[in-house]
């Protein structure tokens, strides 16, 4: 009698084990990545101008998650801004939107506090393929 009890004392340690063990997990943990932390000045290093120079990240007014980028390409801050927006870690550029007369496409991906961009830019004459890395000022 004491043997058998054993035996199913063990068995239900056992199974309470498996059943606990088998609860499903719940993340409860949120995306850190949120469209404020692309917002604000970031020092662009691009490869096929070989330049450094600024651009700044704003919010878009009419989006929750749009934002414009001032300079893009070093257009100027006069220029008309960049559109694009936030998924999680990843940037995209409105498609086929004209900036000082080039045809701008692409994406980023945030990682950090830096942005690894590749898009292309096109005058009409020139396609260009371009990789920048914004870093954050």
């Amino acid at each position: 009698m004491k043997k058998s009890f054993a035996v199913i004392s063990i068995i239900i340690v056992i199974l309470g084990y498996l059943f606990t063990g088998c609860a499903k997990q719940t993340d409860t943990t949120p995306d850190s990545v949120t469209r404020s932390s692309y917002l604000g000045p970031w020092t662009v290093t691009e490869s096929w101008t070989k330049l450094t120079y600024e651009v700044n990240i704003t919010a878009d007014p009419g989006s929750s998650d749009g934002v414009f980028i001032s300079n893009f390409a070093n257009t100027g801050s006069s220029a008309t801004p960049a559109g694009a927006v936030i998924k999680g870690s990843s940037i995209i550029l409105d498609a086929n939107q004209v900036i000082s007369g080039i045809t701008i496409n692409g994406s980023g991906s945030l990682s950090g506090t830096k942005i690894n961009w590749n898009y292309t830019l096109n005058n009409g004459a020139d396609l260009i393929n371009a990789v920048a890395i914004y870093s954050k000022i």
